[in-house]
């Protein structure tokens, strides 16, 4: 017999959580729970404020409908909102056994700019050394002397950079003139770096910074192929769409000599243990970008290995179906 659970969540993050000029006070989401006989699969529906374009009411009452379509006929079909085709996907694949077990739990730490801070965690990091600095939020000057800090202070590390088209081609030069020259090959890659996709090919050529494509990625004028100084595509599974779909779009980066990086969309511990699965079986060279946990104040069901935060189970959650 067939049965659908939906349940809403809320989780207070800490208080220097900024996204797109905004302070991210809660994350909230959905779990999506489908059972059928003894078998049981779990999914999380959070669209991110600021990134995604549907609302989190919207995606309620899109899986809302679509769960009590699933608990009644077995329906199947994604649903047009990336949030919900994702998290009902990964609920499907559990309760049919597609998605492994195995998981990458790996994950490129994120950097404030203090080497100090980082020579413990990238000591107990096994093989390659990769950390993620957030650029663009501050001076593209002060951005530049960090990331020299860094490369000069860990030479066997490689940098994974962010700028989320935070800067106009002066600034984004103003960045790479800090950076020594040397060094720039161990940027693996720098996210969207200037506001418009020429602007952002224009500093790979001039600087010989790899770049990587992240938005770009949900515009709908977005083609993938193989240019000169890209070196990755960044997945977010929550503003992709459905398993299928980030499968399509991984397959089609590799075919291009592309990495191709899962990363986070802050879900909760729940949400994150499933890319972490996703990365071990789709991007298994790769080392996933999940560390964003530690912005959250709690884990909610599945802990996340390591993790100090305390962890919620159901009865902090708001039944809905």
């Amino acid at each position: 017999m067939r049965r659908a659970q939906v349940w809403r969540w809320q989780i207070p993050m800490d208080a220097g959580v900024v996204l797109r000029e905004r302070r991210l006070k809660t994350r909230d989401g959905l779990f999506l729970c489908l059972n059928n006989g003894e078998r049981e699969g779990w999914g999380e529906i959070a669209p991110l404020p600021g990134f995604s374009h549907e609302t989190l009411d919207v995606a309620q009452a899109e899986l809302l409908a679509w769960a009590q379509r699933w608990q009644q006929h077995g329906d199947n079909n994604m649903s047009a909102l990336p949030s919900v085709a994702f998290g009902t996907s990964c609920a499907l694949a559990e309760l049919y056994d597609e998605l492994p077990q195995t998981a990458d739990y790996r994950a490129a730490p994120l950097c404030t700019g203090d080497p100090d801070a980082l020579l413990p965690v990238l000591a107990a990091m096994p093989g390659e050394k990769v950390a993620k600095v957030k650029v663009g939020l501050y001076e593209a000057v002060r951005d530049g002397m960090v990331v020299n800090l860094l490369l000069e202070a860990i030479p066997d590390l490689r940098l994974r950079l962010d700028a989320n088209r935070a800067w106009t081609p002066l600034k984004a030069q103003q960045f790479a003139k800090y950076v020594n020259p040397a060094w720039r090959d161990r940027i693996a890659f720098l996210e969207e770096p200037c506001k418009t996709r020429e602007d952002s090919r224009a500093f790979a050529r001039d600087t010989g910074i790899a770049i990587a494509w992240d938005e770009s990625l949900r515009e709908a004028d977005f083609a993938f192929a193989a240019e000169p100084g890209l070196r990755a595509v960044v997945i977010k599974p929550t503003l992709t769409g459905s398993l299928q779909k980030v499968r399509e779009q991984i397959t089609t980066a590799h075919a291009l000599g592309l990495t191709a990086v899962i990363s986070s969309s802050i879900e909760s511990s729940l949400g994150l243990t499933q890319l972490a699965r996703l990365a071990a079986w789709l991007t298994p060279q790769t080392i996933p970008g999940l560390d964003t946990l530690n912005l959250m104040q709690a884990q909610l069901l599945r802990r996340w290995p390591g993790s100090a935060l305390p962890c919620l189970e159901k009865d902090a959650l708001e039944p809905l179906l």
